[in-house]
């Protein structure tokens, strides 16, 4: 790795901002990048349960096993970590959360890591891949792997099977290459309106009810006047489940929503969901949506040029990244706009670490 450990621990109390887990996994993806050691106190402390759940704990053993560290509180219910990685190690690595936890989540505390490895790495994962509060995985596949791969990175995904809440089971693999010469993000204009795609997919259930997902979507959305591209499938699932997911494609920028289905919830209520978050992401004016812009911040402060992200939404979870970066490298992410309402992201990267 380019960047030697210090002998200086970095001391977070992760009770700031939003509080939750996003604090843990960013901060054990930075700390394996940058080789710095550090203490992490109060985690998940604004949460019901806080403390290290599963799948709290499976990200703190993957992110420890693909970099040697010395771990230090990693139990169920811990609040304070010590985390001290060693070595960088791409290779073949296979971690199952045991529950519906996200597959997602834990991909995200991963990737980025192994992309400044010195050769490719293979990651099979098990757990929820369509499960709530985190992306699903064809939003990480239509909305965020894009946008990462313009930026220079090479990541590659694809989905076995669907996991879907409470037993989860899904099943993802990727593939991540060494990273090439990174770029900058630019997304400050979005230009037209040109379609609007989508995907209706049952698993395990009557496809009836894809079919239900996708006319209501068309019908909330037919007086935008543009293409209406939803496909109704049935995928391969370890449990019964449903959901939607919808892009709207812009000139320059695109934006991204999604809904899940659970037991006594309408199809149309789900297909509902999603439109209600897609059509206000349209009206925001944003480039691309909240979700993206938290998700893009930490792989775009290795790429040493400036980036600017025309949002729809200032997300809390963007202000924690932005905040956790500063612990770790020597940048400052600027932000013009209020949390919760439209604004625009400014960052100037640092270089990658060397191989």
């Amino acid at each position: 790795m380019g960047y030697r450990a210090k002998s200086r621990m970095i001391e977070i109390d992760a009770s700031f901002g939003e509080g939750g887990g996003q604090i843990l996994r960013s901060a054990l993806a930075l700390s394996v990048i940058t080789g710095k050691p550090m203490r992490l106190t109060h985690v998940r402390a604004m949460r019901p349960q806080p403390g290290l759940k599963p799948q709290h704990l499976k990200a703190v053993e993957a992110a420890a096993q693909i970099s040697a560290a010395r771990v230090e509180g990693a139990s169920l219910g811990s609040q304070t970590l010590i985390f001290e990685p060693q070595t960088l190690k791409a290779g073949e690595y296979a971690f199952d959360i045991g529950t519906a936890g996200s597959v997602s989540l834990l991909f995200q505390t991963l990737y980025l890591p192994l992309s400044f490895a010195d050769a490719p790495s293979r990651l099979k994962l098990t757990g929820g891949t369509h499960v709530p509060w985190s992306p699903c995985y064809h939003y990480l596949a239509w909305q965020w792997l894009p946008y990462l791969n313009q930026a220079g990175y090479d990541v590659k995904c694809n989905l076995e099977r669907a996991g879907f809440y409470p037993p989860g089971g899904g099943v993802m693999h990727a593939r991540i290459s060494p990273a090439r010469e990174l770029s900058a993000l630019r997304l400050t204009e979005r230009g037209r309106l040109l379609r609007i795609r989508g995907l209706s997919a049952v698993g395990r259930l009557d496809r009836r009810i894809a079919e239900r997902q996708c006319n209501q979507a068309k019908a909330r959305l037919a007086d935008l006047a543009v293409p209406l591209e939803i496909e109704v499938a049935e995928i391969p699932s370890a449990s019964p489940g449903t959901f939607i997911v919808l892009q709207a494609e812009f000139e320059h920028g695109r934006c991204c929503a999604f809904a899940l289905g659970e037991r006594h919830k309408l199809a149309e209520k789900v297909a509902d969901e999603a439109v209600d978050e897609l059509r206000a992401d349209i009206d925001s004016g944003g480039a691309i949506d909240a979700w993206l812009a938290d998700q893009l911040l930490l792989p775009l402060a290795f790429a040493p040029a400036p980036s600017e992200l025309s949002v729809s939404r200032i997300s809390r979870h963007l202000l924690t990244n932005a905040a956790l970066l500063a612990c770790f490298l020597p940048l400052r992410v600027e932000t013009d706009g209020e949390a919760g309402l439209p604004g625009l992201v400014r960052l100037h990267g640092v270089h990658a670490p060397e191989r």
